[in-house]
Formats: C-alpha cells, structure tokens, sequence
C-alpha cells in the first residue's frame, strides 16, 4: 500500500480538513502513517495567521523534505493560498494546492508522479462563491466531532490576513451539514462542534435561511445528538432569535466562545471591529438571563498599535467586570499585507509581554472564580483521554457541557461516554471529580478507529 502523512498547523478548521483529505487518501488505498515516518506522500496544511506561522510551515515543508527526497510533497491550506510562489521555490516542494480543490490533490500526485514538475493548483479565492463539500465520518479523536458549516469571512479586520486566505463568506448546505451531523451521531459521537472560519455568520449568503434555523433543525432532526457546541460566535450574531433557539434548546451547551479582542472602543475602531464594548455588554447581558451558569470565553489581543495603557485598563476592566470563564491572550503580532502591521505607534515588545502577563493572571483567576460556583455539584463530563499528568494513575480527563476540565477516576470504557461526576475541587486548570454513573451505557462508545 502506498503510504501518507500527514502535518496540520493552526485552527481546528485546519484538523478537520486534514481528516477530510485523509479520507481522500484513504479511499484510493493509502495507509496512514507517522509523519516522523517515512511516506510516499507527505501533506502539510498550513497557517498564515501570524508571520510566525509562515515560517513554522517552512520549517515542517522542509523537514518532510528531509525525510524522504523521494516522496511527493504537498502543501495545502492559508500559507499555500496567500504565497504559493514561495512555497514553490522551496527545492523538493512538488505540489501547492491552497484552501480550495482539495478533491483535486490526489490528481495532482499522480500528475507529479507521471510528469516529475511541480504543480501549481492555487486559484484566487475571492471570486469562489460556492461551498467546497469535505465530508468527514469520523475523527482521530474519537470524543467529539467537529462539523464545518461555513467557510470564508467578509469582515476585513485591521489585523487579520484571513479573507484574503479563506475568501469570503460561504455558507455549507444545510442539508449537507444534518446529512454529516447524522452520519457523526450514528458513528458514537454524543459532542458536535459547529465549526468554520466564521462560524456565526453561517447563512448570511443563503436565501431564507440562517444559523438559528440551523441550530433548531440540528435538533430536531439528528435523533441521539446529546450536545450541541458553537465553535465560536460574534457578539452581533447572538441574535434574538438565536437566543430564543437556545433558551428553548435541550443540547445546545452552557459554553459560548465570543471574541471580544479589545475592551476599549477607541482601540476596536481601530481593529475595524464592528460592536462597542456597550452592544458587547448587552448581548452577554441576553445570553446570562436566559443561560444563567453560562462559560462565556474569548479571545483578546494586546498591544495592538496605539494601545495605550489608558485603553488597555479599559481591557482590563472590562474583563473583570464581565466575568469570563477564560481567555485566549495573544500578544499583537503584526502580519505582513494587513493594514495593522502598517500602523504607526506599534508597541514595544516587552510592554506587549508585560500586558500579557497581567491578563493571563486575571483570566487565571476569573477561570478559578467561576469553576468555583459548581464545587458539590454533578456535571455531565465526556471522558477523553487519561489524565496527561499522570497516565498510570487510573485517572481520566474529560469537558463538562459548561467546559469546565475535570480529571476523575474512569475506564477505557467510558471515553467519548457521557457520565455523571461530582466536583470535588474546583481549580485551574483542572478540575477534580468523582463518578458517580454513566449516563447513557446502553448507547455504544465512539468507533475506534486506528488512525495514526
């Protein structure tokens, strides 16, 4: 059997449409292998989030290179989409494909493989308007699945490369999406994320049709979904009508991930963001009336060019007063091509790490203060994995509905399993538990799969 690897970069889109090209492979009769293995073909999809990113990729590009002159090198995904003529003049770099005609990669490999020329199958992205269809039955992580419902962003912001790598907005058949939602079900999985680059702008390009119809469709017409988790979502698409879907929904989960990026209007403007901190405020204001013991996490950048200290207390202040249960703090790192990294007044790298720091220490104890509130009581927790600590100790580590982290005593049984456990001890970043049963032991666990 001819062999692939595989190497994913970035996003969770990233590892879904890696597990859909697998599938590509797999069909044709490929055997998946070890990346630090030597293959016949190598795939790398890439990042281009950061500058950073780029060079990462390089670095994996050239180490596959490394490991089998031989094979056939593959690079796909944003890198490939913004820069392929920098990819392509990497010596060993066979194929380059970017973030669309993914079903065409294996007619590349065969191409290249009769031809012996490297292939440049990049198209501008900007003028696709359709949907590319990526089906994937089942993970490599068998706990919960992912399910990619849109692709692409019309948003521009100040500081982001994205649109110009995904294109714009377009949003999966929703036919298509409870299609694969019931084909994940069926395959064990009680857990499915809505993903996409955009996730809450699902339709949005579609006629009559948006995401809370999604939302209540999924729910009505996957029968054994157990939990229904969004990805991530922009304060201005908590709609009231995707509220009213929650506020009457059994498996839409206490978890809602919305990117605030900075607290200071001034600073927002300046990141083309389209809310203020005020319409920020309210719409989380909405969601806690009708979802009371909701985890809201988010992301936000510091040290955004301009950012005075003034308007990161702003920040600060905010954060503490909203109560997160969690955030994802990353330094402003400026992107080659976007008109942030243009900017003038950009900020002093250790002013950056200092800001860091100081969010980091308050997320820390937000995540501690809100873990708290649930001390005593049963949450529903999806085991996952043994407990990265300490594998031997017969310990397992799962999400709660509320994606609270809780180690707890468990079996290779109940993984992907949704059981009952009391919280012992509230903590950060885990949380202890003790089981108390499974939930639904008459439901088969997740397929195991021997996927490398």
């Amino acid at each position: 059997m001819p062999t692939v690897a595989f190497y994913t970069l970035g996003c969770k889109v990233n590892h879904y449409e890696t597990e859909a090209i697998w599938q590509l492979f797999k069909k044709k009769g490929y055997e998946r292998v070890d990346f630090e293995k030597e293959a016949d073909v190598y795939v790398i999809n890439t990042c281009t989030v950061t500058n950073t990113g780029d060079k990462k990729s390089r670095q994996i590009i050239r180490r596959a290179i490394r490991k089998n002159p031989d094979a056939v090198v593959c690079v796909t995904g944003c890198y490939a989409q913004t820069s392929p003529a920098e990819i392509l003049a990497i010596p060993g770099v066979d194929v380059v494909i970017g973030t669309q005609d993914r079903a065409k990669l294996l007619d590349y490999v065969e191409q290249h493989q009769r031809e012996r020329r490297p292939i440049n199958g990049v198209r501008n992205i900007m003028r696709t308007r359709v949907y590319e269809e990526l089906e994937v039955p089942y993970f490599t992580d068998r706990t919960r699945a992912s399910l990619k419902i849109q692709e692409g962003c019309n948003n521009f912001c100040t500081f982001c490369i994205i649109p110009w790598a995904r294109g714009l907005m377009r949003s999966r058949d929703p036919k298509a999406v409870i299609r694969q939602a019931r084909q994940l079900v069926d395959a064990g999985y009680r857990e499915i994320v809505l993903t996409g680059i955009h996730t809450g702008g699902y339709g949005t390009d579609l006629k009559d049709y948006n995401l809370a119809m999604l939302l209540r469709d999924l729910e009505e017409q996957v029968e054994g979904l157990k939990r229904l988790r969004i990805s991530s979502i922009e304060a201005s698409q908590l709609t009231d009508e995707v509220l009213d879907v929650i506020s009457r929904s059994n498996v839409i989960v206490r978890h809602m991930h919305i990117p605030l990026q900075s607290g200071s209007n001034t600073v927002l403007k300046r990141m083309r963001r389209k809310y203020s901190v005020e319409y920020y405020a309210e719409r989380l204001a909405k969601l806690r009336e009708i979802m009371p013991d909701v985890a809201v996490t988010s992301d936000v950048i510091v040290g955004f060019p301009g950012e005075t200290e003034e308007e990161f207390m702003e920040t600060y202040h905010f954060i503490k007063e909203q109560k997160f249960a969690e955030l994802h703090v990353f330094p402003f790192s400026k992107r080659n091509g976007t008109p942030a990294a243009r900017m003038e007044n950009q900020i002093d790298e250790e002013v950056k790490a200092e800001r860091v720091h100081r969010l980091i220490a308050l997320s820390d104890q937000l995540a501690k203060e809100y873990a708290s509130r649930f001390e005593g009581e049963v949450l529903d927790v999806i085991p996952e994995e043994r407990y990265k600590e300490d594998p031997k100790s017969g310990l397992y580590e799962g999400y709660s509905d509320n994606y609270l982290k809780v180690v707890f005593p468990a079996t290779e049984e109940m993984v992907g399993k949704i059981v009952r456990v009391k919280i012992t001890k509230a903590g950060y970043p885990y949380n202890e538990g003790q089981f108390v049963r499974v939930m639904d032991d008459d439901l088969p666990a997740p397929k195991k799969r021997a996927i490398v």
